[in-house]
């Protein structure tokens, strides 16, 4: 299958519901656009590729992703620049993580032309929806579940993958708090952590929920064995400025291979900034921010890009950052970003994939 040749059949809505959606007042994850694609793994090869009304799936009680959670996803954003063209921000980069999740899910591989032509086509069907305001964007969620009609504890033969997408605007409209969580465990060493699985955001929703019961917006995972090592921050990489020095954890079978950690790794590298991934302790924050020297903490992610963090507490004791107006490197790292995915700054890395309309 090639991106030059395969022609995707499209099923276009009779009437669009673009005019019920208020783009000045966007919900994350509320209002989505008129169409969805859709392709289906059987006997061995992904099959019957279609573009197709949004709208509800029939499903088997006995669907082995409902009994035994092979399901995984991506995030990504579209964005409109001066021309109108939609300009996609580092969508091999998702299918390749897509890949990395299927395989340690024991799921179907995508071909890479398959996601790029489904993408492309839906994002010119459904270009409208791609706001032009600043700091929106057409928000992508493509994923992948397990299909078979049956209960038994084995890999699934067959698989359904989709994508979606909703126009949305900022994630998190403020610095957010958070809080060191001292027991609950994302995900450990050897696990399926690095993966965007769907039972890894399962096992969070509890410990979050305790968490912003106690007012906080997100917490801060720690390693399984120790809790003394810092790993994410909620749905979030996380990153700290100590003395001038950009550091985040270094990845491991434990952590999210985040883009948007690594593309605002290569944007402060360029701008000149030093960069450290390695483990960061728990106490050398506390200590950091004791001697004056933590500047900066903030989190990166698709949907926040980047979240500037306000206060982090751990075992009672609150620690509040400096204001987000003085920060030096997240928000001239964010500036650039936000250059580049919306067309406004050269792409160096070849990371924009624009979509004449």
């Amino acid at each position: 299958m090639s991106t030059d040749t395969l022609t995707i059949p499209t099923q276009r809505v009779a009437k669009s519901r673009i005019s019920e959606v208020d783009f000045d007042n966007l919900q994350f994850g509320k209002s989505f656009t008129d169409h969805m694609f859709v392709v289906d793994f059987k006997d061995g090869s992904w099959q019957n590729p279609q573009i197709v009304p949004y709208g509800e799936m029939s499903l088997s009680p006995a669907t082995s992703a409902l009994h035994y959670g092979q399901a995984i996803f991506e995030g990504m954003k579209a964005y409109k620049d001066a021309n109108g063209d939609v300009l996609l921000f580092r969508p091999l980069a998702n299918h390749k993580r897509l890949n990395s999740s299927a395989e340690r899910l024991s799921m179907a591989e995508l071909p890479e032309d398959l996601f790029m032509q489904g993408l492309e086509q839906l994002l010119r069907l459904d270009s409208d929806w791609v706001p032009a305001k600043k700091g929106s964007a057409l928000y992508l969620r493509p994923f992948m579940f397990a299909t078979d009609d049956y209960i038994g504890v084995r890999p699934s033969f067959t698989y359904k993958f989709v994508i979606i997408a909703c126009p949305v605007g900022a994630f998190y409209d403020r610095p957010v708090k958070v809080a060191v969580e001292p027991n609950y465990v994302r995900s450990a060493e050897g696990g399926a952590g690095y993966a965007k699985a769907a039972g890894n955001y399962a096992a969070a929703l509890l410990p979050t929920r305790k968490m912003q019961e106690k007012g906080f917006d997100q917490l801060i995972w720690t390693d399984a064995k120790e809790h003394k090592y810092i790993e994410e921050s909620g749905t979030m990489n996380v990153m700290f400025v100590i003395d001038d020095v950009l550091v985040t954890p270094s990845l491991s079978t434990s952590i999210l291979h985040g883009v948007t950690r690594d593309s605002v790794l290569q944007v402060a590298k360029d701008l000149g900034y030093k960069v450290e991934e390695r483990r960061v302790s728990v106490d050398e924050i506390v200590e950091a921010h004791k001697a004056g020297t933590l500047q900066e903490a903030f989190g990166t992610g698709t949907a926040a890009i980047i979240s500037q963090i306000a206060l982090i507490q751990r075992n009672g004791q609150d620690y509040e950052l400096p204001a987000v107006e003085g920060r030096k490197i997240s928000n001239s790292v964010a500036a650039e970003l936000d250059k580049i995915r919306t067309g406004q700054a050269p792409d160096p890395h070849n990371w924009v994939y624009r979509i004449k309309l």
